[in-house]
């Protein structure tokens, strides 16, 4: 996926899928708590499970950003580790799901050839594939024990939590207890909710919240939803419920937040019906 952001974006929130990403021009700026990600062309992006923060950056026409990002799922990180034929180590300490790194000259080298490469379509769909596994090749090296590492490792604590993660992901609106995620897990409630918040830095049941209303959210501004219609659909019971949580996580009412980012963003009202 490579994109050319010409505006600058104020401070919003998004949703992160599992994500490499490289910026060729420019720099990016992420939030999550309280922990601040600048990513440039010097230093590159490793997000593995999904998250919801808060992303900015600075941009213009004559200035733009470029950013390379290379989804991440763990059946091709898998795959990579068994052909480098490394054992799997014991990792005593949950890796972080975030991370940043320096770029090498070998890894900046693999990024470039991408891109040369995505210029023409034969030498995308012949080429493609194996540069971007020479990518992930080169951080999975330069990572050493990190997430991606554990990710692909099927009995670890750190791949049952990012299990459950992509489950709320994919269908935040499904009720869902702290319970019932932690028995999808295989964990106790204690343990459960001790490893998701190393992994997250939020409880479960905080982070169910965020995902719920920044799919809301967006909703709201892209597919016309009021506030009461996308609060169902995230699986809200309450739409007073939902707009006292949205205040409080974003402190605006719902229909503010979204007037505030189409003016900022110069987007238009969708329509629903």
């Amino acid at each position: 996926m490579v994109c050319r952001h010409s505006s600058s974006l104020p401070r919003t929130s998004v949703v992160y899928e599992p994500v490499i990403v490289f910026v060729g021009q420019g720099s990016k700026r992420s939030y999550l708590g309280d922990q601040v990600y600048v990513y440039d062309p010097s230093t590159y992006f490793v997000l593995s499970v999904p998250l919801p923060a808060e992303c900015e950056w600075d941009a213009s026409p004559e200035d733009p950003v470029l950013v390379l990002g290379i989804k991440i799922d763990s059946a091709t990180l898998g795959e990579i580790l068994l052909a480098m034929d490394e054992p799997m180590s014991f990792q005593r300490e949950m890796p972080r799901a975030v991370t940043t790194h320096a770029m090498s000259d070998q890894l900046s080298s693999a990024v470039i050839r991408l891109l040369e490469c995505l210029k023409c379509p034969l030498d995308s769909r012949m080429l493609g594939r194996q540069l971007v596994r020479e990518i992930i090749y080169r951080v999975l090296r330069e990572e050493q024990d990190g997430a991606l590492r554990a990710l692909a490792n099927r009995h670890g604590h750190f791949t049952q939590i990012a299990r459950v993660l992509k489950e709320v992901h994919a269908d935040s609106a499904k009720p869902m207890t702290v319970e019932s995620m932690a028995k999808r897990a295989s964990m106790s409630v204690a343990a459960f909710h001790h490893n998701f918040k190393l992994v997250t830095g939020s409880s479960p049941l905080q982070y169910l919240k965020r995902i719920r209303l920044d799919r809301a959210k967006r909703l709201m501004m892209h597919d016309g939803y009021n506030a009461s219609t996308a609060a169902r659909a995230v699986g809200y019971e309450s739409p007073s419920q939902f707009s006292r949580e949205f205040k409080r996580q974003f402190g605006v009412t719902p229909m503010e937040d979204i007037e505030n980012l189409r003016q900022a963003t110069g987007a238009k009202p969708a329509r629903r019906g």
